[in-house]
Parts: structure tokens; sequence; C-alpha cells
């Protein structure tokens, strides 16, 4: 009798280890997903400085996992690719293909680049004549450029450059030649790790107060600083436009960043020094911030700043000393830059915490004051002698200031306009900016001199209104010189044409035209001229129903969110469908800035990509995409004390609504997110009964492996202990009754998200007998980037929906909550 039992036990064993091995492979999602995603992308544009040409630049579609599983070096906070010695392959955002479209005849010319060559890092020439670019090569990078007027393109260098750090060239201000970054000509073979270390791995702090953030991708022992000295270290060199040997510029290091004055005859150069550290990465380590000369003599030394591995918390904390290093760009060579006034730390009361300062070429007299500020520093937007705008912003109000100033006549500011950062109804717009005779981006001015024109969105309740506007100089008033009046139609400024503001370049949208770029003057009647004809890259969406759906929470703050439909869908009709909500948290210091709502459905372009969940409106689904999910700290109150408080109020008043609607009903409805999403995921399965099953991608759901801070949370874990836990869905893992897929890049790159959030939020999960699906990708960062992984992504959530919320039986009423009148709290 055993016998005869065993033989089918075992068959049975086979069969389900076959089915489970086939789920280990990837697998691809229903029709037209995979179509959908596999469809050539819209191509980018970038303008000439003169504001004449328009380059077109193809992009390269998804990258295979093959791509992604080339060898990848993980050091001091970078992923490079020792075969390129640039950005490994899931920081690439690869280009194939170039055109030039003349924007006054609307001419295009088509450039002749080599079969499959690939290419990144576009560049205008000063003079416009050129792009340079940053194209991959079989054992490196090379640097070319494509001539404007011929449309043809040449390599300048050979597959020297080092992008390890950054884009490795710049153009020299007469437009003749570069200067690049390069590996060293007489570099050997990359270090051996040894089969026998030489010693333990060691670190200590001696009494000192150092907290960090969980980094990831850090220097882990003295192979890994061998690696880092050998792929970063690179040598600055001078190269003709026309090609020909590397001509050397000083002497070869960890040349983290370098710029050319305006005028050309200065370098400001950023490296890095020992000693290494293995708790932050690399723009933390010891750094030099000198200006050369253009043969590479060291002329002086702004700054030579120590490890900075002891901030505090808070996010306005800032490194004492020199910061944000760069040159004035309508200066022949003046330096700016901002240094603490308050040591660093925002908790100490002092009246000013950020000061300005300027030092012009020869840099022998000491700095000079621009102006002193009661935020920190952000940036200067430079203008003419008596003209430029200072920004400045206090995070943890949310606060930010825009101050003129007189760099003629420094040391004074007076403030231009300040709101809550987050307030989009009192957007003023961003100064448009054009290029002077340097080649630097400066502030336009109107054509009277008193005024700055400055382009925005305009959001109001009713939608986005896009704009040009004078903002005057005296009163920050903003008087709008043209307004997208098309209700239908969504038209933002891109540029601006011509000296005296009146020519424009626009990009044209609406909810079944795809964005194109247009040219129109501002006051005429007739119709914009249309310059690019990019087609609709995915037609499947079309016929897809979206609309703005605003609401209120409980204590009244204004909520909305996209509700996406299938096309042709009628809930009278047709009944309420299987839904999805798909949310990401926010913080805020105001409810009335909370509670904007945006009207942006009706004449927006909507075409998903890579891991969207829109796709599944294709499956038949109706999903709410971004209903607000406000956290309000008011009166200095943290918003963090009464997280759970809030999501769950928010959560249930986006539910109420689309119940209301007819097109949901509450025994079938999931939620789900990505990073902050996934954890407010869990939580709301942790919290509440609204949900059938949630998804979660990629997040961090135990507080306590981030105790220095985590999204916009300040306080340590051992400030707000009981914050923390509360926040932390793994403290609750026993109430979540749901089912749950997690998802989770195994090679994930964000802070704070380490693979290991998700693998022992699981083994919790499973411990306490949910019902749950762990999905790990490799290779995969934060974001998944891989073709297959993007699919089977796809495929896991399609899957999960069929499974737990299209097709899942009526709930029993004492478990649904329908009936209750808050969420009922586990």
């Amino acid at each position: 009798m055993m016998l005869q039992f065993a033989r089918p036990l075992v068959l049975v064993v086979a069969l389900v280890s076959a089915a489970q091995a086939a789920e280990t492979k990837y697998q691809t999602p229903p029709a037209p997903i995979a179509a959908m995603i596999d469809a050539t992308p819209t191509p980018r544009v970038i303008v000439s400085g003169d504001r004449k040409i328009l380059g077109i630049l193809g992009r390269e579609n998804l990258p295979t996992v093959a791509a992604l599983g080339q060898p990848i070096l993980r050091l001091a906070g970078h992923r490079i690719n020792p075969r390129t010695n640039g950005q490994a392959e899931i920081r690439m955002n690869w280009l194939t293909e170039m055109s030039f479209q003349d924007m006054q005849s609307g001419t295009v010319k088509r450039v002749a680049l080599p079969a499959k060559m690939r290419f990144a890092d576009p560049a205008w020439s000063p003079n416009n004549q050129h792009l340079a670019f940053v194209a991959e090569a079989a054992n490196g990078l090379e640097l070319w450029v494509a001539d404007v007027a011929t449309a043809q393109a040449r390599r300048v260098t050979g597959a020297v450059l080092n992008a390890t750090f950054d884009a490795p060239f710049i153009w020299l201000r007469d437009s003749s030649g570069f200067i690049v970054a390069s590996v060293k000509a007489d570099r050997k073979a990359p270090p051996q790790r040894s089969t026998a270390p030489d010693g333990p791995t060691v670190q200590e702090n001696l009494g000192r107060v150092a907290p960090n953030p969980t980094y990831e991708d850090l220097l882990e022992n003295a192979h890994d600083e061998a690696l880092f000295d050998y792929y970063f270290t690179s040598q600055l060199a001078r190269v003709d436009i026309k090609g020909g040997a590397l001509q050397p510029i000083g002497k070869a290091g960890l040349i983290a960043a370098y710029s050319l004055s305006p005028d050309g005859k200065h370098l400001l150069v950023t490296q890095n020094k020992r000693p290494f550290s293995y708790v932050v990465p690399s723009n933390f380590f010891p750094t030099e911030i000198a200006v050369w000369s253009a043969t590479g003599t060291v002329e002086h030394r702004v700054v030579d700043r120590p490890l900075i591995d002891n901030l505090s918390t808070a996010r306005d904390s800032v490194a004492p000393g020199p910061r944000n290093v760069s040159w004035r760009n309508d200066a022949p060579a003046t330096l700016v830059w901002a240094e603490a006034q308050d040591g660093g730390d925002p908790a100490r009361d002092v009246p000013m915490h950020d000061r300005v300062l300027l030092q012009d070429a020869p840099f022998k007299d000491a700095p000079r004051t621009l102006t002193d500020v009661k935020e920190r520093y952000v940036t200067t937007v430079w203008g003419r002698d008596d003209v430029a705008m200072v920004m400045t912003r206090w995070f943890k109000t949310r606060h930010e200031t825009r101050l003129l100033v007189d760099p003629s006549k420094p040391g004074t500011s007076r403030i231009w306009f300040e709101r809550n950062a987050q307030d989009q109804y009192k957007d003023p717009g961003t100064p448009v900016l054009k290029q002077n005779a340097a080649g630097r981006p400066v502030m336009q001015f109107a054509s009277d001199g008193n005024s700055v024109l400055t382009a925005g969105l305009g959001a109001a309740r009713d939608g986005d209104h896009p704009f040009l506007a004078q903002m005057a100089l005296d009163t920050g008033a903003v008087n709008k010189i043209w307004t997208a009046n098309e209700e239908s139609v969504h038209e933002i400024v891109a540029g601006v044409l011509d000296d005296a503001g009146t020519l424009l370049l626009t990009q044209r949208q609406s909810a079944t035209q795809p964005p194109n770029y247009f040219v129109r003057k501002t006051g005429a009647t007739d119709a914009p001229r249309q310059l690019t004809q990019f087609a609709d890259p995915m037609p499947q969406f079309a016929g897809v129903q979206k609309q703005t759906v605003a609401y209120k929470r409980a204590d009244g703050v204004a909520l909305s969110g996209t509700l996406y439909l299938p096309p042709g869908y009628d809930p009278k009709r047709d009944g309420p469908l299987p839904t999805l909500l798909w949310a990401y948290p926010t913080e805020f210091t105001d409810a009335a800035v909370a509670g904007q709502v945006v009207d942006r459905a009706k004449n927006r372009f909507t075409r998903p990509q890579g891991i969207s969940h829109l796709f599944l409106v294709t499956q038949g689904y109706a999903v709410l995409d971004g209903p607000s999910m406000p956290i309000i700290g008011v009166n200095g109150a943290e918003p963090n004390d009464t997280y759970i408080e809030q999501l769950r109020d928010d959560a249930k008043a986006a539910v109420d609504t689309v119940v209301a609607m007819g097109v949901a009903d509450r025994d079938r409805i999931a939620v789900g997110g990505h990073s902050y999403g996934a954890f407010m995921t869990a939580n709301l399965l942790a919290h509440t009964d609204l949900f059938r099953a949630g998804i979660a991608r990629s997040g961090a759901y135990n507080r306590t492996l981030t105790p220095f801070g985590f999204q916009a949370e300040q306080r340590t874990y051992w400030q707000a202990t009981d914050t923390y836990q509360k926040m932390s869905p793994f403290t609750y893992v026993q109430k979540i009754k749901a089912p749950v897929l997690l998802i989770h890049g195994g090679a994930d790159d964000n802070s704070g998200t380490f693979p290991i959030q998700s693998e022992r939020f699981y083994a919790a999960l499973k411990g306490n007998g949910a019902t749950v699906r762990y999905v790990v990708l490799p290779n995969e960062p934060h974001g998944y980037r891989g073709r297959e992984s993007t699919l089977h992504t796809l495929w896991e959530m399609n899957g999960w929906m069929e499974r737990y919320v299209k097709n899942a039986p009526p709930r029993a009423r004492a478990d649904a909550g329908a009936n209750e009148p808050a969420p009922t709290a586990r």
C-alpha cells in the first residue's frame, strides 16, 4: 500500500516542481502589452544656443537583460562598466539616431551615423555649428562631432574617454576643440583581488557623532579602494575638433568635475582625495576644489575639504566651508559659492544661515559678499551686471525665496518673490534663459529692460494655463504676454526664439494628439507652425478614458486623482470594474497647499512606459492613478506623527469616491505602489480592510533599517522611536490578511530600499501565514530597465490582479468594511 501511494506522490511533486520551474523563466504579459513595450520611443530634442536648429535624437528602447548582465563595478556610490570606463548599462539612456531641423525653413537633415551606433551626452558647440557626443566603442568611449551644415559625423578621439564621474568632455569657448577627461595613457591592467586577504576590514569611531543615511554601493575593502583609484582617475587633456593627439593639462587625479571660465582662461577642477570612506559615497570624500590655468598650473585653491561623514539628519544640514562652487556666467572669470553661517547645523539660531560670495580672477583679493540669506542657498541665475536672481530654500518649512541682487554692488539683496515651494498655484514661472556671447545661459530681459521673461505652467483648479510673462524687477508683478487658451490643447513654452520675446517654440499635445513642437508668435491669430511630426507610439492605448476626480477626505482636505477606464466603458451600463489604486504619499507643511487640485487629464496625451501600472487598463481594469495621499504637519507638528491616521483617511476617501461613481465595488479593489508607494501599500494592508490585494514594488518596510531618516523624515530612530515603529508595516505584519505581491530589483541602487527589505518582509509575512509572492529581478536597479524584466513585472502584476481581484469572490461582509463609517483599524 505504501508503494502504491508513493508513486502518485512523486508525480505530484514533479508536476509542482515543473510548474515552479516554468515560473522562474521570464514571462510575457497578455496582448497588447508586449507590442506596446516594444514600440519605438518618441525622440528627444535639443535646441541650439542660437535658437535656430532643433536637434532630433532617436532613443534606444529598453535594453535586454543580457545587456544589464554586463560586468558592473559598484564603487563609492557609483556603478560603472569596466569595459567602457563609463556608466553601467542600467544608468545609460542611449541615443541611436540624429537629425537637424532648421526651425525657420523646417528643412530636416538626417545625420549619417555608423550602423548600430549608440551615443549619449549631446552638447552644442558655442558657435552652434556642431553637436558633440560620446559614442560607445568595443573597448571604450569615443568623442564624435556632427556638422550641422553637412549633416556628417566623424570621430574626434579614440576610445580614451573616462566617463565614470560625469560627461567626459566640454567645449572650448571658441569651439575649436575640447577639454576631455581621458583614461591615463600608461594605465596598466586593473588590480586583481587577492585570493587571501591581507587582514580584516576595520572601521572605528572614537566618540564622534556621525550619523549617515543607508547609502548603496559603497567601498567595502582595500581592493575596492584600488579599483576606485584605477577606474576613476582621469587625465584632463585638450584636443582639436579635427582630432589628433591629446595635449595633457595638469596632473591626473580623481577629477569629479571640471568647467571652463566664461573667458576660457581658467579651469575650475574638483578632485577627490584619500582617505576614502566605507560609509559615504565619493561626493563626501576629502575634496579639493581649485582653479587651474589653461596649462594645468594650480592658480588658486578654493577649498581643501576633509571627509564629510558627520552631517546631522536634518535635510537643511550642509558641510561647513565653501560649497556649490561655480563660475558666474556673465563675467569673464568670477567664482561664486555659498558658505554656511551656522556651521552647517540648521538648528542653530542665527539671523542668516548662508552667505553667498564672489571672487574675481586672479583670485588674489579676499572674497566679497554678494548677499547673506536666511535659508539654504540653491543657485544663482545670472542676468547682467546689475541683476541676478539668488534662489534659497528651507526644507523644514518648504519655503522658497527668490532674491534680486546687484552684482555690481554686492552686499545687499531684496526679496523678489517667495512662496511655499509646493504651492503650484503661486508659481510665477522660471526665468527664460538665452545664450550670451560666452555661450553661457543668462536671464532674458524684456525689451524695456525692467522685467525678466518667465515661463510657467499656470496651474489652477481647472487645469494648467501655460504662459510667457514679464516679471517686473521692481515689484515682482507678473504680466502675462502669452497664455495658452485652447481648452483641449496643452501647450507649453519650450523656448523663446528671439530677443524680443515674440517668437516661441512650444510643445503642443491633446488627449488624442502626441506631443509635437511648433513655432508661434505671441499676439498672432494664425495657427502655430508645426515642426516635428512625432506619431502616436502606442495606438493600442487610444480610446482609454481618463478624467480628474476631485473629492475630500474626512477633515475637509481637498484630494484628487486621475481615473483611467477602458475604451467604451460605461459604469451605468457595464457595472463596476476591478480597480487598482496606485499612489505615492507626499509630506506637506500647509493643508491648503496639500489640497490643491489641478485638472490635468482633459488635455494631456498619456501613454504608459516601462513598468507602468496603466498597462492594466488594457486588461479591463479601472486605475485610479496618483490619488492624493498628503501627510500634513501643521502648527509645527511633524507630519509623520499621524502618518497612519492620515494615510487611512486618504485611502478611504479615494475608495469611497470610486465606489460612489459606480466604477468600483468594495470587493474588488487593490492598492499598489513603487518605492515609498510600496511602503504605503503595506501600511494600508496592515491598517485597513479596504483592499483585496496589494502590489508593492521595491519598497522599504522596516524603518529600523533606515534609522537616520527616510523620505522627508528628518528625525533619527532614537529621536522618534514610536513614530518609526508605528510607520513600519513590518511591526504589524501579522495583521496583513490580503494577498500581497512583492517585487524587488536584485541590484537596487536607491538609498534605503536594499533588497533585504523585501526579503525579510516576505519572511515575516510567510512566517505569519500570509498569502504572499516575492519576485526578485536579477541585475535590476530601483527602477527596472531590462525588456524581459519589464514584461515579466507586468505579467506578475496582471496575474495577481486576475487571481485576487478580478476573479475574487465576494468577501464576507464582516470582513469587507463596506458599512463602516471609517476603515477598520487593525
